[in-house]
């Protein structure tokens, strides 16, 4: 007997046994049980969402011969040859290889025919979007006034393309993405049938490669079903994909907590030679971190049966929520850049290099060099506590003053981002022992994040070889703040250009002559 593929074994024939779009279904459902029938609908979704599908599932219940029915019978001779794809009054056609206007004319022409066997005359266009306007245009008058007898089922991956006078004639349907947990379960179910065994974590790697898409869920299920010799099991599914093990990303997070950059070549080297994919370790590592910052941020939202829990939760705690933002990012723009790097292996090594480079001061890192003491008295430090603590420890000795304009101390600081901006909007009251007493503006007072304060506290801490503790009163200035010095500069500098320009006896000629008007937004200070 031939073996026919899952995709195709398994193609639902009914509303009930379609998986994953409730909301179509049961609008569709109720539209059918009261009659309320439309003579133009278009499905709308990526690709092996059941776009298809239901186009021949509604087929079937506008021309089942027991009715017009949301239920279909499934075995009259109506049923049957639209299943087989046989009925003569379903013309389903490919909109990509049928583009120009005269093969829509020709197509369109028999329309005005009253069907053959059914009760209706089902047209279903595929991938509409690929038509010409010519043939949108040629379409148009049938698709707004058709005969009594003519259904017309439109199916498309990029609505956009669609003209907007087509859009106005349909009702619109638009199919979603299955969640990876969806698919997963579906094929557990289909498996279960076939009686084929598998191991779970086997079929949510799978259902995470279909990318929301039941069909590409099932022809990969078919293709680990031979590649495992009849199971499905989790190391033949990852040799298959080309997907990273997680314990050589849980790996490298490890390597970086310790400081230990060797150590995170090594698992680049061992991945290399098991000719594991790079750009999809990249995006493993930017899942990973994705649901490490869900583990910090909404540790309830992590499925109790996630086989990595344990593991997942006791690595969140380890790393502070900023950095994994920012890891998130590096791993991104690491994937992006990968097809510029010299080869993959360089792209990924550079990517674990910079997360290395950009890593925080956290607890057990000790390949990290801490900054010299500018000077030989300058107190000895005791230790200073992980970059992501509000405050750092005391002293051996008594501190020492520290003096100094609060402009110059700014542009010595290593700061960017919200933590120099809170700088920027500051100015320095007084420095009492180890403590640092800054003023803002109550105006700027959404500058005033733990983050920024944290990061800004640390930084004037490394800059003065001893610890600080930073306070920030909310007042306004006294003096101008290095924000409002640098908008004073860049005013008086913008005054000067157009004092020069105005000044210039060509341009002075030419406002006399032409009655013109100097247009001082225009002129740029060099």
């Amino acid at each position: 007997m031939t073996y026919q593929v899952l995709a195709r074994k398994w193609r639902p024939k009914t509303f009930e046994s379609l998986v994953g779009q409730e909301h179509v279904v049961r609008a569709l459902t109720h539209a059918l049980t009261e009659k309320r029938l439309h003579h133009a609908y278009l499905f709308t979704g990526t690709r092996g969402v059941g776009k298809t599908t239901l186009a021949r599932i509604l087929a079937k219940s506008f021309n089942c011969e027991q009715g017009i029915t949301a239920t279909p019978c499934g075995v009259c001779s109506a049923c049957t040859e639209i299943d087989s794809g046989r009925f003569v009054d379903l013309l389903e056609v490919d909109a990509a290889t049928n583009t120009k206007v005269d093969e829509m004319r020709q197509l369109l022409e028999n329309a005005v025919y009253a069907p053959t066997r059914g009760r209706f005359k089902v047209y279903v266009i595929d991938e509409v979007h690929m038509l010409s306007n010519s043939a949108f245009n040629a379409m148009l008058k049938t698709l707004e006034e058709p005969p009594e007898h003519i259904k017309f089922i439109l199916a498309t991956t990029d609505p956009q393309k669609i003209p907007v006078t087509v859009l106005s004639r349909c009702l619109q349907f638009n199919l979603k993405q299955m969640t990876p947990q969806l698919i997963a379960g579906h094929l557990k179910h289909i498996l279960g049938v076939e009686a084929i065994n598998a191991e779970p974590a086997g079929l949510n790697l799978l259902a995470r490669s279909a990318c929301g898409s039941m069909r590409d869920a099932l022809s990969l299920l078919d293709q680990a079903i031979a590649h495992g010799a009849g199971k499905v099991e989790e190391a033949q599914v990852r040799e298959m994909l080309g997907t990273v093990d997680l314990d050589y990303l849980f790996s490298v997070l490890d390597a970086l907590l310790a400081g230990d950059a060797a150590g995170m070549l090594q698992v680049a080297d061992d991945m290399a030679t098991r000719s594991l994919s790079f750009d999809v370790a990249l995006q493993e590592l930017a899942s990973l971190f994705t649901r490490l910052q869900v583990a910090q941020l909404a540790p309830l939202a992590v499925a109790d049966d996630l086989p990595e829990r344990a593991r997942l939760l006791e690595m969140a705690a380890r790393l502070d929520p900023e950095f994994v933002q920012l890891a998130y990012q590096i791993a991104v723009h690491g994937r992006k850049e990968l097809p510029l790097a010299p080869d993959e292996q360089a792209g990924f090594v550079m990517t674990l290099l910079r997360l290395y480079t950009f890593r925080p001061a956290l607890a057990g890192d000790t390949a990290r060099p801490r900054p010299a003491a500018p000077a030989a008295s300058q107190p000895k430090i005791l230790d200073v506590a992980p970059i992501n603590a509000p405050a750092v420890r005391a002293t051996a000795t008594e501190p020492v003053p520290v003096v100094g304009d609060w402009h110059a101390i700014l542009a010595a600081l290593k700061l960017g981002g919200m933590a120099r901006e809170l700088g920027q909007h500051c100015q320095l009251r007084r420095i009492e022992g180890a403590q640092v007493i800054l003023c803002l503006s109550p105006t700027h007072r959404h500058l005033q994040m733990k983050p920024a304060q944290d990061k800004l506290q640390q930084a004037l801490s490394e800059h003065f070889g001893r610890p600080l503790q930073l306070s920030i009163d909310l007042e306004e200035a006294s003096e101008d703040t290095p924000a409002a010095s640098a908008q004073r500069q860049k005013h008086e500098r913008q005054d000067r250009a157009v004092a020069s320009v105005e000044q210039d006896d060509f341009v002075r000629e030419v406002i006399d002559l032409f009655d013109a008007t100097l247009i001082e937004s225009s002129i740029k200070p060099v």
